[in-house]
């Protein structure tokens, strides 16, 4: 059994996403007293970590791409469709194309359409997620976690979040296992840092 030691998996895996910033920034163009603000274009991308690359090399797990979106070295992207956010309590979703496909023998498990939602308790990554063919449903992937946001401030239309770090949700970890026939997944295993760059305007 793997035990992985940071907290998160996926991110990636699974789409990578956003909220956790050790450092976060967010430059909006606002228009008077609106404090909404619609995603139209950007990207998540994530920085894959020396544990997740290490635990899918122990499992003999290959990770490939679901285009649009590159994996370059050990960081993927996923491009930024549409959304919603809401300043002033940064509640609302973030919804990507593309996705990260796992692999081993003839296994496939294919996670895509990731939608980060701040509207419940805590901020979730969902994903669409598809075994050997078969759609499976929307799944809770990750659990993001949201430091201070004392460093968000309205500006330009560009929205930038850093240092975004994503844990493996119970569900994910199971379906995985299941898949994979193996029990090393576990909620809460640490895939790396997630950086969100966000093209949005006041809406």
């Amino acid at each position: 059994k793997i035990m992985f030691k940071r907290l998160g998996l996926f991110a990636a895996l699974m789409g990578f996403a956003i909220p956790v910033m050790a450092q976060k920034q967010a430059e909006i163009n606002l228009v008077g007293d609106n404090q909404q603000i619609t995603f139209f274009n950007g990207a998540t991308t994530v920085q894959f970590s020396n544990d997740f690359v290490g635990a899918l090399n122990s499992l003999n797990i290959g990770v490939g791409r679901i285009t649009p979106g590159p994996i370059i070295r050990r960081s993927a992207s996923f491009p930024i469709t549409s959304g919603s956010l809401d300043l002033s309590t940064l509640r609302g979703e973030i919804l990507h194309s593309g996705g990260l496909k796992l692999f081993r023998g003839q296994t496939i498990v294919k996670l895509e359409s990731f939608i980060i939602d701040t509207t419940g308790d805590g901020i979730v990554l969902t994903g669409m997620v598809s075994a050997n063919g078969t759609i499976v449903g929307r799944v809770p992937l990750f659990d993001l976690a949201l430091p201070s946001s004392d460093d968000l401030y309205a500006g330009v239309n560009i929205v930038t979040l850093n240092g975004v770090s994503v844990t493996l949700r119970p569900e994910a970890a199971g379906a995985l296992n299941a898949v994979f026939e193996t029990t090393a997944f576990e909620a809460g295993f640490l895939i790396g840092t997630a950086g969100v760059r966000g093209l949005a305007f006041a809406s």
